[in-house]
Order: C-alpha cells, then structure tokens, then sequence
C-alpha cells in the first residue's frame, strides 16, 4: 500500500485486516453477494451490466473478528465503452493484494469472458474459491455440480439473492484466514467522518485518491464516473478520518435514468452518516444554484460544511482572487456565513493541510457542550443588552436555555409564547451563542418551547 508523508499528515495508512477479493465478469451477482455478506444494501445492483466501476470496500465481522470485504469492477474482455480498461486494470489490481478471492460465476451460462478469467486467476488457485451464483433450486443445483469440472479444488453454490449457501461460503472463508479479533490498527469507530459531495466532475475522486495516496476511485473527464459510495480511512495529526466519495449530484431534470437516481439518492443518505461534508466547487465555474441546494441538504441536517474550491490551479492568478471569490459566495449564500471556505488543488495536493485542519475544527465544534449555568448566565447579558421585542402590546419573555444535542448543534429556548415569535431575535440570539461559546463554523438549531 502506498504511503505518503506531508509534514505531520500521513496519508494511505489504513488497518491491515484480511482482504477478501470479489470478481467476476459483469452481471454475475457480485454486488448482490457483497451486500448479501455485509448484512445491508451498499453496493448498487442492477440488471444493466458493469454498474460497479470502482472497488467498494466494507469492513465485515467473520468469526468473531474483521476482514475488509472487497466488491470489485466487473472484469470484461470488450473495449466498446470507455471505461472497461481502467474497471479491468482497478480489479486485477485488487486480484495481487487479496487473501482470499471469491471468483463468481452465473449457474446458468459459463462464456468466453469466464473461461479468460478462469485461466488468468489459475495462479492463485490456493487462495480462491470458485462461487456458483444463482443456484436458486435444485435444477439449477444439479447443473452447478459441472463446475468442479474446472479444476479449481472449493467450490461454493450459493444464491446470494435468497441468502442460500452463504453460511457454508462464510466458513470456507473463515478456514482460510486468520482472522484479528477486533480488527487491525485503525479504530473501529473513526473520530470523523466526511463526506465529499458535489456536482459531477468537480474532482470528489481525484479528493479522495490524494486524500489515501492511492486510487481507490477512477477519475474520468466523463461525469458521473462514480456511482457507488467509496471510502477508506487514514491518519492526520494522530485523528482517524473516513471518508466517503459519492456519486455526482445533478439536477433532478439532469438525471437520466433510474440508476443515477438511486445512487444521487444514497449520496444525500450518506450526509446523515457524516460528521463534515466536503462541497465541491469547481473554482472555474463557481458557485451554482445546485451548489447551494446541496449545501442546504447538509445545513438542514446540521452537519458541518466546508465550501471547497477545487482546481484552483487551473485559474489564472490576479490579484485579491480568492478574496473576491470568497465575498461572491457569500453574497449569494447569505444563510451560511458561517461556513469555511478552502482553496484546493487536488490533483496536485495543494491546499490539503488547510482542508483537513479546517475538518477537524468543525468536528471539534460539533461535539462541544454548554453547561446550562453559563448559557443562562450569557443569556440574561443578552436580553439586557437587546430585550426581546413585543406585538400588538405583548412582550415576549425570554426564561431559559438549554443544549439538547450536539452532532447536530440544537438548544431549547423557553419563552412565554412561541406564536409570532420574532425571527430576527432567534437570530439575534444564534449569533450570540456562536460568538461567545464557540460555534463559529457550524450550523446551530434554536427550537421554542412555552
């Protein structure tokens, strides 16, 4: 695995666990068996062959311990599209580093692009077991037993579909490793976690390849290259990040079939999962209208935002640019004053300190607590300093407040009234909190309570 060193950032240093290998030619039920496996739905399956492009990682409890579980490209011998040598080459590579490698086969038809794969895994005959997929009755049974017929000494029938055989191909799989109880050297909850979203080619995958020091993701000047959620992890100033590159988030009226939706779709699931999302912004084009309606995704969730320009390289220096820059976004992004704003290059790493440091710090904030004595105390400062406003003669009371929450940031303000409660003064009082207890960077919610 590489391994690169910036200053005190060390990048592409993940656990060691055990490495379970899937391949197989398109449409044999690879996804279908590594979600099958994992207990949940993670990579995308449908009938369209080739769906999964990128290697999808997942860490899975076998026998007490953990192995990384490894869903790869299908492996195809046609040259038709543009992507096929780079999902071939990504696999193959995954193929060198495996412990074990589970190479599926589809019951029904064994073809010309099987028997090529047949002979190029022969070499790690020791460490494979041959899975014969779609065995979903026992005519189809009958006819799997032709398969030991290939020379290859285990032999799995499963149906990963209906979860049939999978407990037998799990304790194969577990004879063959030696699995760590507990997992390796990272740790099993990571102390933060990211995502990186954005609109299509804004560089999430080339972010991610940098961010590991290796290429997990393929990065194409085609959009939309990604569509299944990946992520790794790695070590920066002795915290553990993961991190998740999704697919492209397109206007709705852009999206051109079923497949982009679902995986747009699981996209915005991951922000719920994550502590700080990375928006990607092509420093060329700016800030769009997409943009801000993903920014408000993550700002409604309560999740940390940095506005990340990347491809910053690509601009021709003038002076005052990123000043300028910065004034524009906020200008046309009023409600999220708060959120940092980082200039990156990641193609060439630049700007990944900043980036990382920046992470850290809103994490930071969104874990913090207030006592509720010195909110209350600061609280009456403020009232005095602006008392809350009245209506049609009424002035509202402003009694108390509370943290509820963090991870998201939420308090509870009780007044005397919560109908017509001015706004402005909700405003009022969330700049206060930010300023004086340290929110500065995130998203804080403010709910009323009679």
């Amino acid at each position: 695995m590489s391994e690169r060193t910036e200053g005190r950032r060390t990048v592409g240093v993940q656990s060691r666990l055990p490495r379970v290998v899937i391949v197989g030619r398109p449409n044999v039920g690879k996804s279908t068996l590594f979600n099958r496996l994992i207990g949940r739905r993670k990579a995308i399956t449908h009938p369209r062959p080739g769906v999964t492009r990128d290697a999808v990682e997942e860490t899975w409890e076998l026998g007490g311990g953990r192995v990384l579980l490894v869903d790869t490209g299908g492996i195809t011998s046609e040259r038709g599209g543009i992507f096929e040598p780079l999902v071939r080459e990504r696999a193959l590579r995954e193929v060198d580093r495996a412990d074990v490698l589970l190479l599926v086969l589809d019951v029904t038809e064994l073809v010309p692009e099987d028997e090529e794969l047949l002979e190029l895994l022969r070499p790690y005959k020791e460490r494979l077991i041959l899975v014969v997929n779609k065995v979903d009755n026992e005519a189809r049974e009958e006819m799997a037993w032709n398969f030991f017929s290939l020379g290859f000494d285990t032999v799995c029938f499963t149906s990963a579909e209906h979860g049939r055989g999978i407990d037998e191909l799990e304790q194969e799989i577990e004879r063959r490793l030696v699995v760590p109880e507990g997992g390796g050297d990272a740790p099993s909850a990571p102390e933060i976690d990211v995502a990186i979203l954005g609109k299509p080619n804004t560089g999430k995958s080339t972010l991610l390849n940098t961010l590991l020091g290796e290429e997990r993701a393929l990065v194409s000047d085609a959009p939309g290259t990604t569509r299944d959620l990946l992520e790794g992890r790695f070590q920066y100033r002795g915290r553990w990040f993961r991190i998740v590159d999704t697919a492209g988030i397109r206007r709705r009226s852009r999206i051109e079939d079923d497949l982009e939706f679902y995986s747009v779709r699981r996209s915005l699931k991951v922000i719920e999962e994550a502590h700080v999302v990375f928006l990607l912004i092509d420093a060329q084009e700016g800030l769009t209208e997409q943009d801000k309606k993903i920014a408000a995704v993550a700002q409604r969730r309560g999740r940390g935002v940095i506005l990340v320009l990347n491809k910053w390289d690509a601009l021709t220096p003038v002076p005052n640019q990123f000043q300028a820059m910065k004034a524009r976004i906020r200008f046309f992004f009023p409600h999220m004053d708060y959120a940092p704003i980082v200039k990156i290059s990641a193609r060439r790493g630049e700007g990944i300190d900043k980036l990382l440091d920046t992470a850290l710090m809103l994490r930071d904030e969104l874990g913090k607590r207030v006592e509720t004595g010195p909110l209350n105390r600061a609280l009456e400062r403020w009232k005095e300093e602006v008392p809350p406003p009245s209506r049609k003669g009424r002035r509202y009371k402003v009694r108390y407040m509370t943290q509820v929450s963090s991870m998201p940031v939420r308090f509870l303000l009780f007044v005397n009234r919560r109908e017509g409660f001015p706004s402005s003064y909700l405003s009022y009082l969330e700049n206060r909190v930010r300023k004086e207890f340290g929110f500065s960077h995130i998203p804080i919610f403010i709910d009323l309570r009679e």
